[in-house]
């Protein structure tokens, strides 16, 4: 399939120049133009992704060059010295021009050699032109905007003052969730207004359309199941405590077959009936009240997973299956699935990409797979009763649980501190709605064997 839809890349030269923000303003100035926009989010980063699916009114998909089968970044930075898995890899695989935004804080010219090196550094990226950022005032920007137009030969498509207050306060070198702030539309409407005073985004729009069309590799359609009676139906928890998944982990089960339902962790008084469980990340941390307080739900969970209900468990969904999240010396009830304190800390245990090896029988893996992902938590495990759980993942990188294991099953969960994109593992998808197919045989089998014992009994 060849693509040649209009698509720009904002890239930067360092974490924290602003692009994210720039972002989300080019997108919901561009919807309220009336212009369909498709938003991505490079790399394996949620928060950011939810905030341009918000400002998008559609879901944002993320491209990840380490995760599928082809945070805080810079332009050219990657894994290796060859720059694998950059932002500048990904603009060269999919043939479309860069947009740098550039933080010139006590700057002038040098901001124009750094953008020439840019160039020289790698001629076949194509940099649409820059966008220069907290801009202290007209001077400033006259001089930046003349010497990269004269010395670089590419457009200033905007110059953005300095802001006086953070229009979105961060966390975890990351914006705050979008769920979690009362005024997100209100954020939406101040970054767009920006955008609009200060970008000039009919010269973006243009760069847009100067695109070549590129191989994709990708049908045009792809078949999808529609639910029936015999579907089997899969939960998985969607609410302020748990919502990190990716949009194609989702589909992928849809494709299959399966009946997505949602299920709310904190207002739910119990587990609906399903045939297997999807618990994602989150920041179960800052929810541990009320998910404490959802006892029924919890001993209901409980229950299920003793009775064999397959479920799948990511990062903060992991902590929910233990028995307790301690959070500044308070102590708050979880599911106790698994015989595991978690304690939250100031720190990151793990951050970054992760490559597991499966040593040990699971639900969802065969034995020597090999597995893509990344991780991001603060919070360390402490296991009260190791006799009674199996770690099933060997870390080949990343750090895990302890930085040698990850993936903690009992019965017919799994639960990890991985995050998986079913772009790259699709074994996961299939396995997780097979498993829940045979769960779903397994109860209609125990149903009719009851059937036929009250018939013998009339």
């Amino acid at each position: 399939m060849l693509n040649s839809l209009p698509r720009i890349i904002v890239c930067a030269l360092k974490g924290g120049s602003g692009k994210t923000i720039l972002s989300l303003g080019i997108t919901a100035a561009w919807q309220e133009q009336g212009h369909t926009v498709a938003p991505f989010k490079k790399g394996p980063d949620f928060i950011d992704s939810s905030w341009l699916a918000f400002a998008a009114g559609r879901p944002c998909h993320n491209l990840d060059p380490f995760m599928m089968s082809e945070d805080q970044r810079g332009l050219f930075d990657g894994l290796d010295v060859e720059g694998s898995c950059s932002s500048a890899e990904l603009a060269r695989l999919i043939k479309t021009p860069v947009i740098l935004v550039v933080d010139v804080t006590m700057t002038t010219r040098t901001m124009a050699a750094l953008i020439m090196g840019c160039q020289r550094f790698d001629p076949d990226l194509k940099i649409g032109g820059v966008i220069i950022n907290r801009v202290a005032g007209n001077r400033q920007a006259s001089i930046i905007r003349n010497s990269i137009e004269r010395y670089c030969g590419i457009p200033v498509l905007g110059s953005v003052p300095r802001l006086k207050e953070d229009i979105f306060p961060e966390r975890h070198m990351g914006l705050v969730p979008h769920r979690e702030r009362g005024h997100a539309a209100k954020g939406i409407n101040a970054v767009k207004t920006i955008v609009k005073e200060n970008l000039d985004l009919d010269a973006i729009w243009r760069i847009a359309f100067e695109v070549c069309s590129f191989e994709t590799g990708l049908p045009l359609k792809k078949d999808v199941h529609t639910p029936c009676k015999d579907s089997p139906r899969i939960g998985f928890v969607r609410d302020n405590s748990f919502w990190f998944y990716y949009p194609e982990n989702l589909e992928q089960l849809k494709r299959l077959g399966a009946d997505l339902i949602e299920v709310n962790s904190i207002s739910d008084q119990k587990l609906p009936d399903l045939d297997a469980l999807y618990v994602g990340g989150g920041f179960p941390e800052t929810k541990a009240q009320a998910l404490s307080d959802n006892r029924s739900f919890r001993e209901s969970l409980k229950q299920n997973i003793e009775n064999g209900l397959p479920v799948y468990a990511e990062c903060g969904g992991l902590i929910y299956m233990g028995e307790s999240l301690i959070v500044n010396n308070d102590i708050y009830p979880m599911t106790g699935a698994l015989p595991v304190k978690f304690v939250m800390g100031k720190r990151p245990r793990g951050h970054g990409y992760t490559i597991l090896e499966v040593e040990k029988e699971n639900p969802f893996f065969p034995a020597g797979t090999s597995i893509k992902g990344h991780e991001f938590h603060y919070s360390r495990p402490v296991i009260s009763h190791p006799d009674k759980i199996r770690s099933v993942f060997r870390m080949r990188r990343g750090y895990g649980l302890d930085g040698e294991r990850d993936g903690l099953c009992v019965n017919n969960m799994l639960a990890t501190y991985t995050h998986l994109h079913a772009g790259g593992n699709e074994i996961w998808g299939k396995n997780l709605f097979l498993a829940a197919l045979r769960f779903k045989k397994s109860k209609k089998k125990i149903s009719q064997n009851r059937v036929d014992i009250v018939d013998m009994e009339m």
